[in-house]
């Protein structure tokens, strides 16, 4: 199987990189950018793309990948191709010269191709690229060219025999020749097959169970989402009712969704051994007075590992020994646990939860190499219902850090309601999936109101609804107007205690998807 390695210096697009590759049915690794020749190797990449970055390359300590590295990769005959930093650290390293920007460059600008060579073969002579920079190369590395410049940006992009950079982001969907560049460098270039097949993979990954797992049971952590859903319905088809799964009601789920999960997992999939804990009281106790959304994150995280320990404890007394933990990992979690992303600017603490290092488990993760959009087909093709399959995504630490300021049993039951109801106006409209979340967030705001004759002063209901490809941009989305005064009506007439909705049309960037 051929594979494009993709050389991490701290860009926000580094995974949208690998999955635009991925889309093109080719396998690709993400490895931090001083990983070294014996890691590269080891992978037999046919091709290695540089990442951006947020770093300038005249900062002190900035990324650098080393000249011994690159000339070790051409050597063995691999193409390198820079993007964005990756494009400026290639041009420094191999001979060229970057220098400070006058005017930086951010967003759509107009790129003037002068040769298009093998990288931009087949886009036209005008095209518009994103620019994200401050530093630009001014000079291409030794026996390389320049082929294409913008009015302010005269080395746009160069190539050579085997060395390639651009200085935008063809990865992006503003860069619309993007995806032809990409397949330019994966295919023309590097010759890659497109071998990298769904269908496969989980031929390939129930056989890997059954060998590694053999005859032990393995425990899981289960939440409903869409990943470890997967994850589990894989571990089952290997290895059947040796699977336990365990699903930590904390109280700060979706409405019904407990119930919901476990009608699904024993009625419909045939799950024997789901257990249930209910830990609502505990999290809902230590959650009071912590407005604070990070501190939010830990608490729910440190109380998860416990409760899931304490029924592992029980489950080993009643079933006997359990030697393996499966978890929901996909590739993104993996590469983050990993620290590629060294250099990446962090903008909330991870969530996902790992077991104290006491607990003698071995990890059991058939989806780390998967990124969500496989994952889904996975579970399309393992026959797990669709609702399931193609629900939006859930913060793991659920309700509470969609619920702004502290968490009360009386908001969450607010936001609960409001939530379901968005849900089901969205689905109605037959907008569910078409979008990439639609949800409602609690604000820790009161508002003057009038119903019926009375004045009212009470709570406020923030509805958020944004489309993405990948989220690593959103768009707000432009809901009918009869959808919103459906969802608005609803909401302040059957949710006691709400009495205005506003519509969040924040754009990401600048915000983030998620209030918390």
């Amino acid at each position: 199987m051929d594979t494009i390695l993709i050389l991490d210096f701290g860009g926000q697009y580094t995974h949208l990189i690998s999955r635009r590759v991925r889309a093109m049915s080719v396998y690709t690794e993400i490895l931090p950018y001083d990983c070294g020749t014996e890691s590269i190797s080891k992978l037999h990449p046919s091709g290695v793309i540089l990442s951006g970055g947020p770093s300038s390359v005249y900062e002190k300590d900035s990324p650098k990948i080393e000249k011994e590295t690159v000339d070790w990769i051409s050597r063995n005959n691999i193409s390198l191709l820079g993007l964005c930093y990756g494009h400026q650290v290639l041009a420094q390293v191999l001979g060229g010269r970057v220098e400070k920007s006058r005017t930086k460059e951010y967003g759509k600008k107009e790129l003037a191709v002068a040769g298009a060579g093998r990288l931009l073969k087949g886009i036209g002579k005008t095209e518009t690229v994103w620019m994200s920079h401050g530093d630009h190369v001014v000079k291409p590395p030794k026996g390389c060219k320049a082929v294409a410049s913008t009015d302010s940006c005269p080395v746009a992009a160069y190539e050579g025999e085997n060395i390639f950079g651009v200085q935008f982001h063809p990865e992006v969907r503003h860069t619309p020749c993007g995806e032809k560049i990409l397949k330019n460098f994966v295919f023309e270039i590097c010759g890659c097959k497109p071998d990298w097949v769904i269908g496969d993979f989980i031929e390939k990954a129930v056989s890997g169970l059954k060998k590694e797992v053999g005859c032990e049971k393995v425990i899981m952590g289960l939440s409903g989402g869409v990943d470890s859903s997967v994850a589990a319905a894989l571990i089952h088809e290997a290895i059947g009712d040796r699977l336990h799964c365990v699903f930590v009601d904390h109280g700060l789920m979706r409405k019904n969704e407990a119930e919901e999960v476990e009608k699904l997992f024993m009625d419909h999939i045939g799950f024997k051994n789901f257990h249930v804990v209910n830990a609502q009281e505990e999290f809902m106790s230590r959650l009071e007075g912590v407005s604070d959304p990070e501190a939010k994150r830990k608490i729910i995280g440190e109380l998860f590992i416990r409760a899931f320990e304490k029924k592992t404890g029980e489950l080993l007394h009643e079933f006997g020994d359990i030697k393996f933990l499966g978890q929901g990992t996909i590739y993104p979690d993996r590469v983050e646990s990993a620290a590629t992303s060294k250099s990446a600017s962090v903008i909330k603490s991870h969530h996902n939860v790992a077991l104290p290092n006491d607990m003698k488990l071995k990890l059991v993760e058939p989806l780390n190499d998967l990124y969500k959009d496989e994952v889904r087909l996975v579970g399309e093709k393992l026959g797990l219902p669709r609702e399931l399959v193609r629900r939006q995504p859930f913060p793991g630490p659920g309700l509470a850090v969609r619920c702004l300021g502290a968490v009360t049993p009386e908001k969450i039951r607010m936001l609960r309601e409001a939530d379901a109801i968005i849900d089901e106006e969205i689905r109605k409209a037959d907008l569910y999936e078409k979008l990439w979340q639609s949800f409602a967030v609690f604000l820790p705001v009161k508002s003057v109101g009038v119903m019926g004759d009375a004045r009212t002063y009470e709570n406020v209901i923030a509805l958020r609804a944004v489309e993405s490809d990948d989220v690593m941009t959103a768009n707000w989305a432009k809901l009918p107007y009869e959808v919103l005064g459906a969802i608005s009506n609803r909401i302040v007439n059957e949710v006691r205690g709400i009495n205005r909705v506003v519509y969040d049309i924040t754009q990401k960037p600048p915000g983030t998807v998620e209030w918390e």
